[in-house]
């Protein structure tokens, strides 16, 4: 047993440290789910391989003790919305990494149109603007039960529960005009040119005035 008062990693990063594959790879999902560093990328890789682990673990267990941890173990990823519902243990073992990092509050956030971009989102949650079922949640990497994904909203004390806030506008989004082509016609001499829209009567009466 440790020191009680020193604090353990809780996740375990790569065994070699320059792989340039991994290394390309990694900085792709850094971008994509706004991650601050490697580390949080570790974490939720950490989170990936205890689940599988623990899959492995649950396949070579017999008997009617195993089935009952499998229902709870399967009840639990099926509420973080990482396999579906009526899935079977071995359905764990496909499960990716960005499974994973789709179900952080981070990339909820997001997703959910609370945010302009995923950075964006971060420092909203950072900055202590977000809640959940009442309850102030001030860490990106929290994963989302399913339950509470319809429960996340903006703290009544945040500036941001105002739904005009310029930070929460989206912003709109412009059609380009389509111009309607004009009809054509062919005359007798075969030439193709452009018909010109019927003179009304008014039309007539003013030329004739100006004639």
């Amino acid at each position: 047993m440790g020191d009680p008062k020193k604090q353990r990693k809780k996740y375990s990063g790569p065994l070699h440290p320059w792989q340039r594959t991994r290394l390309e790879e990694e900085k792709i999902l850094k971008d994509e789910y706004g991650l601050k560093n490697k580390t949080e990328l570790w974490k939720m890789n950490s989170v990936l391989s205890k689940f599988k682990s623990q899959t492995k673990s649950l396949i070579t267990k017999p008997g009617e003790q195993a089935e009952k941890e499998k229902k709870l173990f399967l009840d639990r990823l099926t509420k973080l919305k990482l396999v579906q519902p009526g899935a079977v243990v071995e359905d764990v073992l496909n499960i990716t990494l960005k499974d994973i990092l789709e179900r952080r509050l981070q990339t909820v956030i997001f997703r959910l149109g609370f945010a302009k971009t995923i950075k964006q989102a971060r420092q909203f949650i950072t900055h202590g603007h977000v809640v959940i079922n009442d309850t102030k949640v001030t860490v990106p990497s929290y994963i989302v039960p399913d339950t509470e994904e319809a429960n996340i909203h903006f703290s009544n004390f945040s500036a941001l529960a105002d739904e005009e806030h310029p930070e929460r506008k989206q912003p709109e989004i412009i059609v380009p005009k389509i111009e309607e082509e004009k009809p054509v016609k062919e005359t007798k001499e075969g030439e193709i040119v452009e018909e010109t829209a019927p003179v009304t009567e008014v039309a007539k009466e003013w030329l004739k005035q100006i004639n």
